[in-house]
């Protein structure tokens, strides 16, 4: 039998004995993936065909990356988009310097130092982008500024190791070069998207199996050109993956992937437990130890820093810091060629693959655990918000203010709610930790304060005592606690209304005093019933509500305000 059958199928087998264990015991996935290398590769030699396997492993980073690219919604990213691009270059060249200047005192030539530097300044969008996936939470504040720099991190990556092909050889033509592909690649994509791919997909949906097969040429042929121009593959998946992200067809296209990207980025994670050498391990243990302590605790903490800077809350900051804790696959892709270059030694590799492992297997846990370390760290993160440079009057005074409803969250829901409290002429007081969406309120004249509902501070300035209606479409549920038992300490009468994404969560909402909970997801069948109830003895109204339904609608497009992807 092939070998190559016989690696795979052994691979997915023990992958799939251990993950049904680990979600047993509620544990992430990713950690036992790479165990399952470790075992596999270095620990018992049972896979003879690794080569093979790395390569299988590249068609995991690129099929995720493709879908990253249908998922992200580049509008969104307008708001984030200075802490993103500049916050994202100040972080990474900060990363850059430290680790360079450290390891050059420990000893490193400066071709390792400079390699070293890079190692620890990018994070994985591959593992980042999977966390926010599996939770939900591509879509919220600090998901996308996490997204917006990683796009930041992979375009200095691209630059890198263009830089590095020529490195104590510098070359300004193939800079140049280097240069003038990427315009050339992202100059492709955007022509594509904007004149072939809606024509040519028009006429691919039709068939369920050309939709899919279309959407996987594109994938390659940008990933192949992307090699032909001597940048990433990966990178080319992703242009591929924006060209067809603003088709009507690009959710059907990601439920068709997913499938590939699943098995391919398993494949991934399992050869990089395959790809540790044991015999030098012992040589760079206190080189790896550093390098742990700066990514693990350093790079947040910069993190951090430069979130606070640019004006967002120590809530946001805090997640968005926490969930960058890794390398980036870029990371070995650096060191690999290193190696082929002759620019470093096997140890440096060693503990780059070390440090990779380390460090998202890390991630996975502190992003399970994100909400108990940040109520456990609150108190000593007051000190970051000092440092905004951005500083414009978000907080009004709300003791002078006259409200009777409180509304926490002004999203997509919040839109429809201030709506209907200004067509009903209700007084209300908005609370929002998005310091774009705040600004945007103040300058429409909206009464708002700029905070987190998880502050006391903030909530120390409402006057609960005088409210009549408090409304959160936060769907976090210690927050709606919090929220539920604060309100009802100084106001049994006022009405609570609170949102939740899980049942449970919703009837733990109720037990606590929640008035009514918000489930988001079931409130459109609740909508849709009454419509029918309501219609279906006069079809007029289904044409009134119609053409409301479509004015409602071209105004939130307006508004950049866009249905979140479900998968």
């Amino acid at each position: 039998m092939n070998s190559l059958f016989l690696d795979i199928g052994l691979i997915i087998i023990i992958v799939g004995v251990c993950a049904y264990l680990v979600k047993l015991l509620k544990q992430p996935l990713i950690p036992i993936y790479i165990l399952v290398g470790l075992v596999l590769g270095p620990m018992y030699g049972l896979i003879t065909n690794d080569a093979l396997i790395h390569t299988l492993s590249e068609f995991g980073i690129a099929f995720l990356l493709f879908i990253v690219g249908l998922e992200i919604e580049l509008k969104k990213l307008k708001n984030v988009s200075l802490v993103a691009s500049l916050g994202g270059f100040l972080k990474s060249v900060i990363l850059f310097f430290v680790g360079f200047l450290v390891f050059m005192s420990l000893g490193f030539v400066y071709k390792e130092a400079i390699y070293i530097g890079i190692i620890i300044a990018i994070s994985s969008t591959m593992v980042v982008v999977k966390v926010l996936s599996d939770k939900s939470q591509i879509n919220t504040l600090h998901g996308r500024i996490v997204v917006g720099i990683l796009l930041m991190e992979d375009i200095i990556a691209i630059f890198a190791l263009s830089m590095l092909n020529n490195l104590g050889n510098f070359a300004l033509v193939p800079f140049i070069n280097s240069i003038l592909n990427a315009i050339l690649l992202i100059s492709i994509a955007y022509l594509s998207a904007k004149f072939v791919f809606p024509i040519l997909f028009k006429i691919s949906a039709k068939s369920q199996e050309l939709l899919f097969l279309s959407a996987l040429t594109v994938c390659f042929v940008f990933s192949l050109l992307a090699n032909y121009l001597q940048m990433s593959v990966a990178i080319g998946a992703f242009l591929a993956g924006v060209t067809l992200g603003n088709l009507r067809y690009s959710t059907e296209i990601i439920n068709r992937i997913k499938p590939l990207r699943d098995f391919f980025v398993i494949i991934f994670f399992v050869s990089l437990g395959m790809s540790l050498d044991f015999i030098s391990v012992k040589s760079v243990i206190k080189p790896l130890i550093i390098l742990i302590v700066l990514v693990i605790v350093l790079k947040p903490i910069i993190i951090m820093a430069l979130c606070s800077m640019f004006g967002y809350k120590k809530r946001p900051s805090f997640l968005s810091a926490l969930t960058l804790t890794q390398v980036s696959e870029f990371s070995l892709i650096i060191a690999a060629q290193g190696i082929i270059l002759g620019n470093i030694s096997s140890d440096i590799l060693t503990m780059t693959i070390l440090l990779a492992i380390i460090t998202i297997t890390t991630t996975t846990y502190l992003t399970k655990f994100e909400n108990g370390l940040y109520r456990l760290l609150k108190p000593f993160l007051k000190i970051f918000e000092k440092l905004s440079l951005f500083h414009v009057h978000y907080r009004e005074d709300s003791d002078k203010m006259d409200y009777e409803v409180v509304l926490c969250g002004y999203n997509r829901i919040g839109y429809s709610i201030v709506k209907t409290l200004k067509k009903l002429k209700k007084k209300f007081l908005i609370i929002d930790y998005n310091p774009e969406i705040v600004k945007d309120m103040i300058d429409s004249k909206i009464p708002c304060i700029y905070g987190d509902v998880a502050d006391s501070e903030i909530l120390d300035k409402i006057n609960f005592r005088k409210i009549k209606l408090l409304i959160s479409t936060v769907p976090n549920i210690r927050d709606n606690l919090l929220l539920i038992r604060r309100l009802r300490t100084k106001n049994k009468k006022a009405t609570v209304f609170v949102t939740a994404d899980q049942v449970d969560e919703a009837l733990e909402l109720y037990d606590a005093g929640a008035g009514y909970v918000i489930l988001p997801h079931f409130l459109g069948g609740e909508y849709v019933s009454l419509l029918v109830e309501n219609s279906h003895t006069n079809f007029n109204r289904i044409i009134k509500s119609k053409l409301r339904h479509i004015k409602e609608l071209q105004k939130r497009k307006d508004l950049g305000h866009e249905h979140p992807k479900h998968h």
